[in-house]
Protein backbone atom coordinates (compact mmCIF):
# COMPACT_ATOMS: atom_id res chain seq x y z
CA UNK A 1 0.00 0.00 0.00
CA UNK A 2 1.02 3.23 -0.88
CA UNK A 3 2.09 5.82 1.33
CA UNK A 4 -0.33 8.62 0.59
CA UNK A 5 -2.71 10.35 3.40
CA UNK A 6 -6.48 9.48 2.52
CA UNK A 7 -7.48 12.15 3.89
CA UNK A 8 -5.45 15.40 2.40
CA UNK A 9 -3.61 13.75 -0.50
CA UNK A 10 -0.11 13.94 1.00
CA UNK A 11 2.24 11.92 -0.36
CA UNK A 12 6.38 10.85 -0.36
CA UNK A 13 8.23 14.03 -2.27
CA UNK A 14 11.79 13.42 -4.06
CA UNK A 15 14.63 15.70 -3.51
CA UNK A 16 18.28 15.49 -2.73
CA UNK A 17 20.74 14.46 0.09
CA UNK A 18 23.54 17.23 -0.30
CA UNK A 19 27.02 15.92 1.02
CA UNK A 20 29.38 18.67 2.32
CA UNK A 21 31.41 18.17 -1.27
CA UNK A 22 28.16 19.09 -2.88
CA UNK A 23 27.92 15.76 -3.91
CA UNK A 24 23.61 15.34 -4.68
CA UNK A 25 22.04 11.98 -4.70
CA UNK A 26 18.41 11.32 -4.75
CA UNK A 27 16.28 10.80 -1.55
CA UNK A 28 12.44 10.83 -0.61
CA UNK A 29 10.65 12.66 1.87
CA UNK A 30 8.10 10.44 2.97
CA UNK A 31 4.87 12.20 5.05
CA UNK A 32 4.29 11.29 8.71
CA UNK A 33 1.38 8.80 8.03
CA UNK A 34 0.04 6.91 10.63
CA UNK A 35 -2.63 4.28 11.12
CA UNK A 36 -5.56 5.41 13.20
CA UNK A 37 -8.95 4.15 14.79
CA UNK A 38 -11.56 6.83 14.46
CA UNK A 39 -15.44 6.76 16.12
CA UNK A 40 -18.27 7.79 13.91
CA UNK A 41 -21.17 8.40 15.99
CA UNK A 42 -23.15 9.40 12.93
CA UNK A 43 -23.10 6.11 11.52
CA UNK A 44 -22.57 3.78 15.37
CA UNK A 45 -19.22 2.35 13.40
CA UNK A 46 -15.09 2.19 13.94
CA UNK A 47 -12.91 3.30 10.73
CA UNK A 48 -9.27 2.95 10.41
CA UNK A 49 -7.56 5.53 8.13
CA UNK A 50 -4.07 6.12 7.54
CA UNK A 51 -3.96 9.88 7.85
CA UNK A 52 -0.30 12.03 8.14
CA UNK A 53 -0.41 14.18 11.47
CA UNK A 54 -1.15 17.38 10.44
CA UNK A 55 -4.48 15.64 9.16
CA UNK A 56 -4.84 14.51 12.73
CA UNK A 57 -4.81 17.78 13.72
CA UNK A 58 -7.45 19.05 11.68
CA UNK A 59 -9.60 16.08 12.49
CA UNK A 60 -9.12 17.62 16.07
CA UNK A 61 -10.38 20.73 15.06
CA UNK A 62 -13.16 20.28 12.78
CA UNK A 63 -14.23 16.72 14.01
CA UNK A 64 -13.61 13.29 12.24
CA UNK A 65 -17.16 13.53 10.04
CA UNK A 66 -16.63 16.85 8.67
CA UNK A 67 -12.99 15.90 7.98
CA UNK A 68 -14.51 13.14 6.11
CA UNK A 69 -16.96 14.67 4.01
CA UNK A 70 -14.33 17.12 2.80
CA UNK A 71 -11.84 14.55 1.99
CA UNK A 72 -14.93 12.67 -0.07
CA UNK A 73 -15.46 15.76 -1.89
CA UNK A 74 -11.95 16.35 -2.60
CA UNK A 75 -11.89 12.85 -4.13
CA UNK A 76 -9.18 11.31 -1.93
CA UNK A 77 -11.42 9.06 0.14
CA UNK A 78 -14.16 6.77 -1.52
Amino acid sequence: MSRVCELTGKKAMVGNNVSHSLNRTKRRFNANLVKKRFYIPEEDKWVTLKVSTSALKTINKIGVSAAIKEAKAKGFLK
